[in-house]
């Protein structure tokens, strides 16, 4: 694989970046509420924060293009490490949730340059194989986060603030990690960023919106997720509100290796089909839930879905992103992305609001989502969608 020690080292780098965002997450619904916050408000703490990241694309899109990868990943970094400084000094529900909205800036660079990053340096007969190991390292992140969040705040009784020093730590040796990292974007490409022009074609490309429409249909139920689970953990006696987070992503790295690998040799859409059924099973699973049994179960199902269908579903995209805006289709996915899981969390902490009887209703609608998404790849099942290059 060209870029080899680059690739694991950006790898490594992105690890500790879903590390340090997720750490926070979730214990932010407790501390919002230490601060006056209501309920309702709940659905801000992730819907604010996507909405950044969306909000962000375009830009981040177009400086990978432009700029490079390496610059659009170190932006991330920074403003992930700057955030993380600031939540112990803004301690009002209006300064928290500004600085979530500034915190999501971040995941609107850093997925982006690293995916278009993979694109450069791996052959496209690889590529599922690559966004695989990638969402692997990812995965790793996601789950050591939550996990060494909680126990921050259970054993140690360090408090909140300890708690955002630990996310901001890691944002710093992320960024320590990218420092130096070859640039893989071709010189002859690279400009200035004084003369970067965003211009109305440079916020979406249209050759990925088939990709775009499932991500659409199944990333809402990770709002969703991301928003109501820390409650169905305290209905359901748990303690420890990030156990569902860690055996979901470690489940997903069971998957995440194989999967893309898979796609690579069978299409996309097969394996999208899978993951699109099992994630419509999954939101079942969590929203019958009544025990912790039923509910760890949803966990590891809804993890081996996700990891099955994050790296088809992206190296799909960048298999129909031109060869010189792997940036802005990436962004355009990524949008799609942020969209989706704002939606889930805005609409699910709308729809709960503290009523015990509708936690499961957001689930449910989020498996409906995911059955539509089986649907529309079924009607292109007819069609050729392995890579062309």
């Amino acid at each position: 694989m060209p870029y080899a020690w680059g690739f694991w080292r950006m790898c490594l780098a992105s690890m500790l970046f879903f590390a340090s965002f997720n750490l926070i997450i979730p214990e932010l619904p407790q501390y919002l509420l230490s601060l006056g916050g209501g309920q309702g408000q709940k659905g801000y703490i992730i819907g604010l924060f996507t909405l950044a990241a969306m909000l962000s694309r375009p830009l981040s899109g177009k400086l990978a293009d432009t700029v490079g990868r390496v610059p659009v990943m170190l932006i991330g970094g920074v403003v992930c490490l700057v955030v993380g400084l600031l939540y112990p000094v803004l301690t009002t529900v209006v300064g928290f949730l500004l600085l979530r909205f500034f915190h999501g800036f971040s995941t609107g660079f850093t997925p982006t340059g690293s995916a278009a990053y993979v694109a450069d340096g791996v052959p496209v007969q690889q590529r599922g194989q690559a966004m695989g190991y990638l969402g692997f390292f990812n995965s790793l992140g996601m789950a050591a986060g939550p996990a060494l969040g909680s126990a921050i705040m259970q054993l140690t009784h360090m408090g909140y603030n300890w708690l955002f020093l630990t996310s901001t730590a890691l944002a710093l040796v992320s960024v320590l990690a990218l420092v130096g990292l070859k640039e893989t974007l071709p010189v002859q490409s690279r400009k200035p960023i004084w003369t970067l022009r965003l211009r109305k074609e440079d916020l979406i490309e249209p050759r990925v919106l088939p990709p775009v429409l499932v991500l659409l249909f199944t990333s809402f139920s990770f709002g969703v997720v991301l928003t109501l689970i820390p409650d169905m953990a305290t209905v359901l006696g748990m303690s420890n509100k990030g156990t569902f987070f860690s055996v979901f992503t470690l489940s997903s790295l069971l998957s995440r290796l194989t999967a893309g690998r898979v796609s690579d040799r069978v299409g996309r859409i097969p394996v999208l089909l899978v993951s699109t059924a099992l994630l419509t099973a999954a939101m079942v699973v969590v929203g019958l839930a009544q025990t912790r049994g039923y509910f760890m179960l949803g966990a590891a199902l809804y993890g081996f879905a996700l990891g099955t269908n994050s790296p088809a579903l992206y190296a799909w995209a960048l298999d129909l992103s031109p060869a010189d805006k792997k940036g802005r289709g990436m962004g355009t996915v990524y949008m799609a992305l942020e969209m989706a899981i704002g939606l889930g969390a805005l609409v699910s902490g709308y729809l709960y609001q503290g009523v015990g009887p509708r936690l499961s209703w957001a689930f449910f609608m989020s498996g409906g989502l995911c059955a539509l998404a089986f649907a529309y790849l079924l009607l292109h099942l007819h069609r050729q969608d392995r890579p062309k290059g």
